[in-house]
């Protein structure tokens, strides 16, 4: 763990909480630097005097603010300090309120918060009374030279900072072009259905563990692969013969959804249809009823097939006597091969 970036107190009514703040995140992006690509030096960059031009060291330089043009007015960490003591000292609790109030949008940063010498009992105390009523502690606090909203919360058995952003920091969306419940953006309840079911197939339990910037390996691995290929001042192009796709505005929900659920169009787009229709499809029948029969319910499958045997055998009585006398059998077999063909031109 890093040191102590912040040593105060947390102001619990008229209880004060010795603490010790810590960032609770690192940064593990890619360490890239700049070079000059005609020699690939690297390049720095100097604090200088802008008006002697000359470098200037650390020790040399102190805060100010500009209070008018070419006009400083110089704040050294004791005068910022001054200004408020007890603000820069102190996690000060407004309020505590429901989790569930605070939108997502307004977490910022969090930080570890560690009891400080001899605050043991009342950081349990706060930590486990915070855990009973399920509600987050609403503070104020200073860091570095700016005042942050934050949100006190426990995790596992941790108190954490979050710092929040005011509510004048967050940008209205009203100013984008957000599609809302029209014609043109009407969603269909197969669409719907479909999305819901991606979802469920999708859902399971958070395990952050199983999550890593798999992006940073794949980098990671093309530059061994240069260092392997003795490439490691090769600067790769843009191919000139590889052109963009092209966007186009048509979309094709259903058979995106399809895909994504691992179904065939045509496979997937018949079960769709069977499941948006809770009823069952109507049987199909031999030939067109008279309108004498509409009333009446379609005849069993085998008096279809027997009756349209006798139609074609009907028929097919003045050929037969004309050609040479076959066996029963024969004739039989025949007559049952052409009914479908009969039946199906029939319909």
């Amino acid at each position: 763990m890093a040191r102590s970036m912040w040593k105060g107190a947390i102001s619990f009514g008229l209880v004060h909480i010795p603490v010790e703040l810590y960032p609770a995140t690192s940064n593990n992006g890619l360490d890239l630097h700049m070079l000059d690509r005609r020699d690939f030096s690297p390049i720095g960059f100097k604090r200088y005097n802008k008006a002697t031009g000359k470098e200037v060291g650390w020790d040399d330089i102190i805060k100010g603010y500009e209070y008018s043009e070419d006009e400083w007015v110089v704040l050294s960490d004791e005068d910022l300090r001054r200004a408020n003591p007890e603000a820069t000292q102190t996690i000060d609790i407004l309020a505590f309120v429901d989790a569930g109030e605070v939108p997502l949008l307004y977490y910022d940063v969090p930080y570890y918060l560690a009891p400080g010498k001899g605050g043991d009992k009342v950081y349990a105390l706060l930590r486990d009374t915070l855990k009973k009523v399920g509600k987050i502690g609403i503070a104020n606090v200073v860091i570095r030279v700016k005042q942050h909203l934050a949100a006190l919360h426990c995790v596992g058995n941790t108190i954490v900072m979050n710092t929040l952003r005011y509510a004048d920091e967050i940008r209205d969306p009203g100013e984008l072009k957000i599609p809302g419940r029209n014609a043109k953006t009407a969603i269909s309840d197969k669409e719907l259905k479909m999305a819901v079911a991606l979802v469920e197939g999708m859902s399971e339990d958070w395990e952050p563990e199983q999550y890593h910037d798999t992006y940073r390996e794949d980098v990671m691995a093309m530059i061994e692969k240069k260092v392997k290929a003795k490439q490691t001042k090769t600067i790769t192009m843009p191919d000139p013969d590889e052109k963009p796709a092209k966007a186009t505005n048509v979309i094709d929900l259903v058979s995106l959804l399809q895909a994504s659920l691992g179904k065939k169009p045509g496979k997937a787009a018949a079960v769709d249809e069977d499941d948006d229709d809770d009823e069952p499809p109507p049987p199909k029948r031999a030939k067109k009823p008279s309108e004498e029969d509409d009333d009446e319910e379609p005849a069993p499958r085998r008096k279809t097939a027997a009756a349209s045997r006798e139609t074609v055998a009907a028929k097919a009585a003045p050929k037969r006597a004309a050609a040479k006398k076959a066996p029963a059998k024969t004739a039989a077999k025949a007559v049952a091969n052409k009914a479908p063909v009969r039946r199906k031109k029939a319909a």
